[in-house]
């Protein structure tokens, strides 16, 4: 049995440890947040671009023999944020570091985890190898598209997951009313029955398919949701057209109050406006990725992972369990594909 919080804090703080934290250019905000929560400071580099486009990178402290942990979401530019990493790992690893752990809250290209139809290629596992190429010794990141990422490498990966702090915000949010959980599609559906058990609720499904990237038709519905408050439950938000068309079929099926949640507030194109028009009432998303300043308002609401984050590297660093931060965990992966 662990100690109570705060012994458990002072006992393994990192407070004068040889763990550095350093961030790209990608979210530093949410690296800010991470050391602010375990007392350190956060480390000094440089990431910025040469005349010709290139990346340049420069770790400006020293690091040789530290546990070191690097924190960058593959997003905004997209391609850019990969780049900058990598340079990131290896610029450390080549400074006799004890060991480079990436902390990649929102996995980039992990969409691409398999192939759909010929010729294409299966990108996160191609980004799998160039990690460790690059030197990485460990990945932490937030719920993974498909848990099967974890496989690509032959590293330890610290999936953690946001649906926990979902759980604590809805049962005091919505406690008393009539709930349900609803999949926006059968790939999520593991994901919702465990949050429909923790929750209590009952759970519906959509039935969806897409005739072109990021367009979604859905094609079926199986559940009560008349008369009940429902809760939209995903990874990830990107055109925001999944939350959308289940919030209409949702209405149209007598809901009578609708929520949305999701790991990762991508929200591409149109859709903070899309959302805000639409019959969700509330949307709760983590801060995987950095929340634009017109989502910060309105419909949208953030639940910040750094302390998640923030407890995950204090367990590595000691070799504690990470899998002890979550309760339902061991239920979740039982009911994963």
């Amino acid at each position: 049995m662990e100690p109570g919080e705060a012994e458990f804090k002072e006992r393994f703080s990192l407070v004068g440890s040889n763990v550095k934290i350093f961030s790209g250019n990608a979210h530093p905000r949410l690296a800010y947040d991470i050391c602010r929560y375990l007392g350190l400071p956060l480390g000094r580099s440089l990431a910025s671009t040469f005349q010709n486009g290139e990346t340049r990178v420069k770790i400006e402290e020293t690091v040789r023999g530290k546990d070191v942990y690097i924190v960058q979401p593959i997003c905004g530019r997209v391609n850019d944020s990969l780049v900058e990493l990598l340079l990131m790992i290896d610029a450390v690893a080549r400074a006799s570091v004890k060991k480079v752990t990436a902390i990649i809250p929102y996995y980039g290209y992990e969409k691409q985890e398999k192939k759909t139809s010929g010729r294409e290629p299966i990108a996160a596992k191609l980004f799998a190898n160039i990690y460790t190429v690059a030197g990485v010794n460990r990945i932490i990141t937030v719920d993974l598209h498909s848990a099967a990422i974890q496989g690509f490498f032959d590293i330890p990966v610290d999936n953690l997951t946001f649906f926990p702090l979902l759980f604590n915000y809805f049962e005091k949010k919505l406690k008393g009313e009539d709930i349900v959980v609803v999949s926006p599609d059968s790939g999520g559906v593991s994901r919702a029955k465990v949050f429909a058990d923790q929750m209590r609720a009952s759970l519906a499904i959509i039935f969806k398919r897409r005739n072109r990237p990021d367009q979604v038709e859905a094609i079926d519905f199986i559940g009560d949701v008349k008369g009940k408050t429902a809760i939209i439950i995903d990874d990830m938000i990107s055109t925001g057209g999944t939350l959308i068309q289940a919030s209409r079929i949702l209405k149209q099926n007598g809901a009578e109050r609708i929520f949305a949640c999701a790991t990762h507030p991508l929200l591409a194109g149109s859709a903070i406006k899309d959302i805000e028009n639409s019959d969700i009432e509330e949307v709760v998303v983590a801060d995987t990725v950095p929340l634009p300043i017109e989502a910060q308002r309105g419909k949208f609401l953030y639940l910040s992972v750094a302390p998640l984050i923030a407890e995950s590297v204090r367990r590595v660093h000691y070799n504690l369990s990470v899998s002890m931060l979550f309760d339902w965990r061991k239920k979740y992966e039982a009911n994963s594909d």
